[in-house]
């Protein structure tokens, strides 16, 4: 069930982007340093980004997907083995040999947000769950995992549904303590706080950080949501420790001219600390964060669920801005995908009305990330297929 107010709160932090992207675009102050370099001077593994098929993306649709607004679990299916065959050129098992082990403990990133509106649907987690299994990985060895632990089961990730899989957020937060900060109260502190510290703060891994030269606010509602301030951006032990690949599951929606989709769900989902990063580093965050070794190095796949689409009101859910789209897409480069789910969204948005600001700023990260040597931004290399 979604909860308008601490949804409206935890998406705050980006409203003074969206806002600024209402306006013609002021020019940009310089951008603040980051630890970049040091991401970029660890050594990259056969596993790196942009993976074995930079530049390819697979764009798998059927009519028959969705039903009264609900996926049809064997169509899904069907969907997400024919995505996965195209994209690799392999049946599903050498598929899985060429991305996995059977040792691998395989982290599968979902966006909970907007829960039952625009939320990842269970079903296509069933369907690489079951690919997954039928090629020999336990179950044990399978995490479904996003940033915010009450999101996840508020979308319906929970361990009644995945039996024998680990569900696991990487921090707690308190909505009882979030409301009372919106409304004015002094709230509970005991209930989130522990010794002055947040109690997710262990699950955080203090020698694996993205360092920008942005202050972070002070106050107890910031660190409710964020866990710390200063300016470091820890990543979750869970991703540095515990994961040995992950698997991005992202939505299909806008966030103003931009989107929110395959890099946003893990630039903003893998550390804390995040608000502080919105405006003065705009989307090189989501390029910057996936350069560190934690993500660069496990990402092997991403496969984004656009049995539904948000063209307009994003990164927040609103029912009343989307359609049916019966569409899933893979990619091992998630920047080639994020620029082919970019221009359709761009055309969607143009065909529903929707005033659209066609800046190159909403898509430089990507080209960024080009540079970076971390996957294909130029139109001319990218190859969508549709079976």
């Amino acid at each position: 069930m979604i909860r308008l107010p601490l949804l409206a709160c935890l998406l705050l932090s980006a409203s003074g982007l969206l806002a600024q992207e209402a306006k013609p675009a002021p020019k940009l102050p310089e951008k603040p340093s980051t630890n970049i370099a040091e991401a970029l001077k660890v050594p990259r593994t056969k596993h790196s980004l942009p993976g074995p098929f930079p530049g390819k993306v697979v764009q798998v649709t059927d009519a028959k997907a969705m039903a009264d607004r609900k996926p049809e679990p064997k169509v899904v299916k069907a969907m997400v083995e024919k995505g996965l065959q195209t994209l690799t050129g392999k049946n599903l098992k050498k598929s899985f040999e060429l991305l996995f082990t059977k040792d691998d403990i395989v982290g599968i990133k979902v966006n909970p947000v907007g829960a039952g509106i625009i939320s990842t649907h269970l079903e296509v987690v069933d369907a690489l769950v079951d690919w997954l299994t039928s090629s020999g990985l336990p179950r044990k060895n399978i995490v479904i995992w996003d940033r915010f632990d009450y999101m996840l089961k508020d979308a319906g990730f929970t361990t009644e549904r995945y039996p024998g899989i680990q569900i696991e957020g990487l921090q707690t937060m308190s909505e009882k303590a979030q409301e009372d900060v919106q409304a004015g109260r002094a709230g509970d502190d005991s209930a989130w706080m522990k010794d002055g510290h947040h109690v997710s703060e262990g699950n955080f891994d203090l020698d694996v950080f993205y360092w920008a030269d942005v202050e972070a606010p002070k106050d107890k509602g910031y660190l409710n949501q964020h866990v710390f301030n200063g300016k470091h951006s820890y990543f979750g032990k869970l991703v540095t420790k515990k994961l040995t690949k992950i698997i991005n599951v992202p939505v299909f929606k806008n966030t103003g001219n931009g989107v929110s989709m395959a890099t946003k769900n893990l630039g903003y989902g893998s550390v804390c600390n995040t608000a502080r990063l919105h405006q003065p580093l705009f989307f090189d965050v989501c390029t910057e964060v996936i350069a560190f070794p934690a993500i660069r190095d496990k990402l092997v796949l991403n496969v984004m669920d656009g049995l539904v689409g948000q063209f307009e009101g994003g990164p927040g859910p609103d029912a009343n801005k989307q359609w049916v789209f019966n569409t899933l897409f893979f990619a091992t480069d998630p920047f080639a995908l994020d620029l082919t789910g970019h221009n359709l969204i761009t055309a969607k948005r143009k065909e529903m009305g929707v005033k659209v600001n066609e800046n190159p700023r909403f898509t430089e990260y990507l080209r960024y990330a080009e540079r970076l040597g971390l996957g294909v931004a130029d139109p001319a290399k990218i190859q969508v297929l549709r079976p």
